[in-house]
C-alpha cells in the first residue's frame, strides 16, 4: 500500500440502508466527538427501498416499529418505498449526515491487523473506478443480509424454451408491460403478496404459482388509536410512543400465543381468509400451510388487498409444482397448464453474509462459519467487528437500534478503559457448549435461510451465544450487559 493515500476514522459503517442511516444517528448523539464514515455501493441512500422498484412496494411492517424510535412516524402504518425513502431523507437532513456518507463505495476486502489494532477496508469507487483504502478502529456492518444485484431464482427445466419474459421482482425492468397480459407469479410471499394486487387491475389474468401455502394476517392500513390522538391534537412524538408500545405489545401476545395456542392462532388467520373469499373458497388447499404460524415470516396485507383481486376474479392461486416451462407457459406436475406471456419470480433472495467482502485477520482469511456468534451480532475470533441482523418476528429496525445502543456504549466503554481492541471469546463454562447452526430450522426456515446456512456463523445453546430473535427479552437484556465480562477480552 506503500505511495497510497489512506483516510483514517474511528468507525466505519458499511451500508447506508435502514440499519447504516440509524447507526449513523445514534453514534452522533450517544458517542459525540466519533469520527465515522458510511460506504455505500449504490447511488443513494435506502438499500431495499432503493432497488425494489416492482409495483406496489411497500413494507410489511408497520412503520411505527420499521422506523425510528427517534423519528415519529405520521403516516399509515405500512408504508410505499417512496415514503419510506423519503422519512429516511429526513433523517439525513434533520441529524446533518449527508457529509458522513460516501455513495458509489463498494468494500472488496476488510483486513484486520492486531500489529496497528486496525481495520484496513479496500473500496472501489465504481462511478470513477478508482481504489480507495480507508483505516478504522471499529467497523460496523450495516448491509444487510442479501445481495441486492440479483434475487433468488431456481433452475427449472425448459426456461430457454419459454417466448416470454422471466423476471424477478427485485430486478424489475422499466420496459416491461404487463398490461392485458397472462402473468403467472411463482411464489406466495411478501413480494408476491404486494405484487399481485398493484398489477392485477391492468392485467389480463394473474395467477400466483405456489409448491404449498403461506399464512397472512389481515387489517386496515390504519392504526385507530393514532387516529383517535391526533384528533386529540396530542403531539406527534407521544402518539408514536404511544402506538409503537401498544404495537409491540400485541405483536407480543400474538408471537407468544402462536407458539402455545398455534391451532388458535391458525384458525383466526385462516378465518381471515376466508372472510374475503367465501366458504366455498378451497382455503385448505391454497391458504393452509403445513407449518405453525410464525416458522416462516407472515406477511401483513393491509385492507386485504391481495385477497381482494383473488375473489374478484382478476387473480387466482393455484397449488402445485413445476414440471417444465413450455413455449407458452408452464406444464405443472398435476399435468395442468398455465399459460403466461410473463413469470415473474418472486422467489426469495440470494443470502449474502457480511456484504461478500474479503475478511482477513492477521493475514488470514476468515470464514464466518467457522466463528460463533455473540448475540447475532459479533463474533468470536473477530476483533473490533459489530452485524446488524434484524429480528424476524418484528421490525428489523427495533434490532438496528437496540444494536447501535451496544455498540456505542461499547465503543464509549473502550475509551474509558484505554483499550484499542476487543474481541469476542467464550469463556471457560463455555468450552464444551453444543454448537448448533445460526438458526434453529425447527423455529424459522425460509428457504432463503435454509439454503446458506452453512455459510453463516456458529450459535451456542446459550442465550448470550445466538440471536434469539425474541426482542422482548433482548430490549432488557442488551442495556443490561456487563462490559467487562469474561466474554469481551480488551487489549
Amino acid at each position: 500500500m506503500s505511495g497510497k493515500v489512506t483516510e483514517y476514522f474511528d468507525v466505519l459503517i458499511v451500508g447506508a440502508g435502514i440499519s447504516g442511516v440509524g447507526s449513523a444517528y445514534h453514534l452522533t448523539k450517544q458517542s459525540p466527538g466519533t469520527s465515522f464514515v458510511v460506504l455505500e455501493a449504490l447511488e443513494s441512500f435506502g438499500g431495499t427501498w432503493l432497488t425494489h422498484r416492482y409495483p406496489g412496494v411497500r413494507s410489511d411492517s408497520d412503520l411505527y416499529t420499521f422506523g425510528y424510535r427517534f423519528k415519529p412516524w405520521t403516516s399509515a402504518p405500512i408504508a410505499t418505498a417512496a415514503e419510506i425513502l423519503k422519512y429516511m431523507g429526513e433523517v439525513i437532513d434533520e441529524n446533518d449526515l449527508a457529509p458522513h456518507i460516501r455513495y458509489r463505495h463498494r468494500i472488496s476486502s476488510a483486513s484486520w491487523s492486531s500489529v496497528d489494532n486496525l481495520w484496513t477496508i479496500e473500496a472501489i469507487r465504481l462511478d470513477t473506478g478508482e481504489t480507495l483504502y480507508f483505516t478504522a478502529k471499529f467497523l460496523w456492518m450495516c448491509q444487510g443480509y442479501y445481495r441486492h444485484a440479483e434475487g433468488y431464482t431456481p433452475q427449472w427445466a425448459g426456461m430457454a424454451r419459454f417466448r416470454g419474459r422471466i423476471v424477478h421482482p427485485q430486478t424489475w425492468p422499466r420496459d416491461l408491460d404487463y398490461a392485458g397480459k397472462n402473468v403467472v407469479v411463482v411464489g406466495s410471499g411478501a413480494t408476491a403478496a404486494t405484487l399481485i394486487p398493484a398489477i392485477a387491475a391492468e392485467c389480463n389474468h394473474v395467477t400466483m404459482l405456489q409448491r404449498s401455502p403461506t399464512f397472512f394476517r389481515t387489517g386496515r392500513n390504519a392504526i385507530e388509536i393514532a387516529d383517535e390522538l391526533r384528533e386529540l391534537q396530542i403531539d406527534e412524538a407521544w402518539i408514536h410512543e404511544i402506538v409503537r408500545r401498544k404495537i409491540l405489545h400485541d405483536q407480543s401476545v400474538f408471537t407468544r400465543r402462536s407458539f402455545t395456542e398455534p391451532e388458535a392462532v391458525k384458525k383466526e388467520l385462516l378465518s381471515a381468509v376466508r372472510g374475503y373469499l367465501g366458504p366455498d373458497y378451497d382455503i385448505d388447499m391454497h391458504f393452509t400451510p403445513n407449518y405453525r404460524p410464525w416458522r416462516q415470516r407472515i406477511a401483513f396485507i393491509p385492507d386485504g388487498d391481495f385477497l381482494q383481486a383473488i375473489g374478484t376474479g382478476k387473480a387466482s392461486v393455484v397449488t402445485d409444482e413445476i414440471e417444465t416451462f413450455t413455449e407458452t407457459g408452464l406444464l405443472l406436475k398435476s399435468g395442468q397448464s398455465l399459460d403466461a406471456d410473463i413469470i415473474l419470480t418472486a422467489t426469495g433472495f440470494n443470502l449474502s453474509v457480511l456484504g461478500d467482502i474479503g475478511f482477513a485477520i492477521d493475514g488470514k482469511t476468515l470464514d464466518f462459519a467457522d466463528t460463533i456468534t455473540y448475540r447475532g451480532m459479533m463474533f468470536t475470533g473477530v476483533p473490533n467487528m459489530a452485524w446488524v441482523f434484524g429480528y424476524f418476528r418484528a421490525s428489523w429496525t427495533l434490532r438496528a437500534d437496540l444494536v447501535a445502543d451496544f455498540v456505542c456504549r461499547l465503543i464509549n466503554h473502550m475509551k474509558d478503559r484505554g483499550a484499542s481492541r476487543v474481541t469476542p471469546e467464550l469463556r471457560p463454562e463455555d468450552k464444551d457448549m453444543p454448537l448448533l447452526p445460526w438458526i434453529d430450522p425447527e423455529n424459522f426456515n425460509p428457504g432463503y435461510l435454509i439454503r446458506n446456512m452453512h455459510l453463516l456463523p456458529k450459535r451456542g445453546d446459550k442465550p448470550e451465544w445466538q440471536h434469539t430473535q425474541d426482542y422482548w427479552t433482548e430490549k432488557d437484556t442488551f442495556p443490561a450487559t456487563d462490559l467487562d465480562d469474561a466474554v469481551f477480552v480488551y487489549a
